[in-house]
């Protein structure tokens, strides 16, 4: 700001100079316009992981497995990492083929930092209260609003993710029956219904709203009883508590991620959600149980080391 005023000519210094000072303050506007591009950035980038991930989790596993061994010097299979996998993607549909799919997803962020940011005003408002609080007390109330904030915004974006999901989902069989967003909303409509657009909903939010809830108050216990005041460090590691919870947490949240994924692709005529690649589930209890018995509950949660199943080896 202070360039911007050395700037001015002498006799604009009076008048606009208060213009400048409202100029540089940030609008709501601005600030979701950044976290947008932001979001849209980020998106582009991880997109490549996130397509190999949807890969490995419909069970597509077109490289055969390699020999390796352990620490301990065990021979086992590894089945292709990220690299490896991304490589086989690109020579079968060029670079532009980690791309798929990335159109929803890309309209999906946008759609989610408009909801979370209206949502946000309405819950800070409605859920205003001046009562002293309690540390669990505020975690629970902030928790809470995270939680509406994350519902509202899984509902609306969850329409985009099915579409994104089955666009990439198509490389298994090579299948062209969705194409551009208008299209899959057509081709969705008529042959599911608006409902068509929610598969693999409630699972996903299942997972979601779990993770906030056991990170969040993890963190705060951890936070509470385990950290000694008297510790040099005790505020940095606070700080650090629920990054370390939302990694654990995720871990043991990811076969609900996976089953609403698998779940989006169930009987909708692909050849990712259909026979002899998958079976064609009832409900996604079902789904849950096919893959907690078949011990795949856990399956594309690594790029990385990826050793073959026992199950698979037997068979």
């Amino acid at each position: 700001m202070t360039s911007r005023v050395l700037m001015e000519s002498p006799e604009n210094l009076h008048g606009p100079a208060v213009g400048v000072g409202q100029d540089a303050t940030p609008t709501t506007v601005d600030v979701d316009t950044a976290v947008f591009l932001l979001g849209a950035g980020v998106t582009t980038l991880t997109h490549p992981l996130l397509y190999v991930k949807l890969l490995i989790q419909v069970g597509h596993e077109p490289l055969p497995p390699t020999v390796g061994t352990t620490m301990f010097g065990r021979r086992v299979l590894y089945l292709p990492g990220f690299f490896s996998y991304a490589q086989h993607i690109v020579k079968v549909d060029g670079k532009r083929g980690l791309l798929r799919g990335l159109s929803p997803r890309i309209v999906s962020s946008a759609i989610s930092t408009v909801v979370r940011s209206k949502v946000k005003q309405q819950v800070d408002v409605l859920f205003k209260n001046g009562e002293q609080q309690n540390s669990l007390r505020k975690v629970v109330k902030e928790t809470s609003h995270e939680m509406i904030i994350q519902c509202l915004s899984r509902v609306a974006t969850h329409p985009f993710h099915v579409m994104s999901v089955r666009c990439m989902a198509q490389f298994v069989g090579r299948e062209v029956k969705y194409g551009g967003m208008l299209s899959c909303m057509v081709k969705i409509f008529k042959e599911e219904g608006v409902a068509g657009f929610y598969v693999g909903l409630i699972p996903h939010v299942l997972g979601e709203v779990l993770f906030l809830w056991c990170c969040n108050l993890l963190a705060h216990f951890i936070n509470t009883y385990a950290v000694d005041e008297s510790l040099s460090q005790a505020s940095a590691v606070r700080s650090y508590t629920k990054f370390v919870m939302g990694i654990a947490v995720s871990v043991l949240t990811y076969p609900f991620m996976l089953v609403a994924d698998l779940m989006v692709v169930n009987n909708c005529g692909l050849a990712a959600g259909l026979p002899p690649l998958s079976p064609v589930f009832s409900s996604w209890l079902h789904c849950w149980n096919h893959l907690s018995n078949k011990g795949h509950l856990f399956r594309g949660s690594s790029f990385f080391f990826r050793r073959v199943p026992l199950t698979s080896i037997e068979d």
